[in-house]
């Protein structure tokens, strides 16, 4: 129980760290960050493998790198449907 409650907390500063690296984390919320975290480890670690320092069994900076390319593309595709309206 405790690694889970662990895993969310390391998910949800990855996503904030992502936030702020594309400077767009001002508009994401706790719930968005804790996403972003998850969904871009995930991302991450399968794109750039699991190298480096590891926290909760995430390894941090492909962790991070996926988070940012998530964020991205999750930002440019809202700014996409946001021109089209």
């Amino acid at each position: 129980m405790l690694s889970w409650i662990w895993v969310l907390i390391v998910g949800a500063i990855i996503g904030l760290i992502a936030g702020f690296i594309t400077g767009r984390g001002g508009s994401m919320g706790f719930i968005a960050n804790l996403i972003a975290g998850l969904v871009g480890s995930t991302l991450g670690q399968a794109i750039f493998g699991s190298w480096g320092p590891q926290m909760a069994g995430m390894a941090i900076v492909p962790s991070i790198l996926g988070a940012v390319i998530l964020v991205l593309v999750v930002s440019f595709v809202l700014g996409m449907l946001r021109k089209t309206e």
